[in-house]
């Protein structure tokens, strides 16, 4: 592949034979088997660069070397060549933090720390990427993590946790689906770790049109539509779970006042969301005016 390019491309150069003062003149790639090359700028327009995206990993200077596991898993979800035997217990997560809030290698220096171990950390920018958790020992809390992180390091970190998987022969196309979901789940959800059965809600509601979802909040939600503050106290009473104590004391309220909400919910649309079957219709409602 690399002599393919370099006909294509005249100026590609490996990253070892790279003066470190000319680093900022190349947008820089890893191929499917790890190796870093690099194009110089005045080869490539917006065009080229997407091109070679869709088949190359971008790279940052500002992210750590990959490590030998690292460009293996590289391999696994960017090409068809799959060891054997390929089963493997794994699951991909996906952060994400603002720009410019951590130093890369900081981060996963911190996610080292955490596992007491090497962890496999993919980046697709110098602020979002993904974990690979192989085999765990134990269940490992991500809002601990989150925790952690804020508190030694001042970060605020969003995961989204995706599924287990016991073959390797799946991990390009989970790849890819946790990609897209961890995108919609941060458009619905602002909670710091969001799972992938929290997030199918998301996506269903997110493949209807602008028309349908338009509909459902407006014959669903009715005449509380507009009051903000009855939509807050259902979504919160929804996600205690339906629990009354929960969710007073997550929303400062005495248990008469949440009662009180739940009833002015009901009244205006004709749907009692202390029922399962209601609430969850009322749920879609809300997601769909997001």
């Amino acid at each position: 592949m690399i002599e393919q390019l370099r006909n294509i491309f005249s100026s590609l150069i490996l990253s070892e034979d790279a003066a470190e003062k000319e680093n900022d003149n190349y947008q820089w790639f890893t191929t499917e088997n790890g190796t870093l090359i690099g194009i110089h700028n005045s080869e490539l327009d917006t065009k080229d660069i997407q091109l070679l995206n869709t088949f190359l990993w971008p790279h940052s200077n500002s992210l750590p070397d990959l490590a030998p596991e690292e460009k293996n898993w590289l391999t696994y979800i960017r090409a068809d060549r799959i060891p054997e035997p390929s089963s493997q217990v794994f699951r991909f997560i996906h952060f994400s933090f603002r720009p410019n809030q951590i130093e890369p290698s900081l981060f996963k220096e911190a996610v080292n720390a955490f596992f007491a171990k090497e962890v496999p950390v993919l980046w697709e920018n110098d602020h979002e990427g993904i974990i690979v958790e192989t085999e765990p020992d134990e269940p490992i809390s991500y809002d601990t993590i989150i925790d952690i992180l804020m508190s030694d390091l001042a970060v605020k970190v969003r995961f989204f946790v995706g599924p287990f998987m016991t073959s390797l022969k799946n991990a390009k196309e989970g790849y890819k689906w946790l990609m897209e979901a961890a995108v919609i789940a941060r458009k619905y959800s602002g909670k710091p770790v969001t799972t992938y059965v929290d997030a199918f809600p998301f996506m269903l509601i997110n493949q209807t049109t602008n028309a349908f979802r338009n509909g459902l909040a407006r014959t669903v939600l009715a005449e509380a539509i507009d009051a903000t503050e009855l939509l807050i106290t259902a979504e919160t009473f929804i996600a205690c779970n339906l629990n009354v104590s929960l969710t007073a004391k997550e929303l400062y309220l005495h248990r008469n006042s949440l009662q009180y909400r739940l009833d002015k919910f009901k009244e205006k649309t004709n749907i009692d969301i202390r029922d399962f079957h209601q609430a969850a219709t009322v749920y879609l409602a809300i997601l769909a005016t997001k």
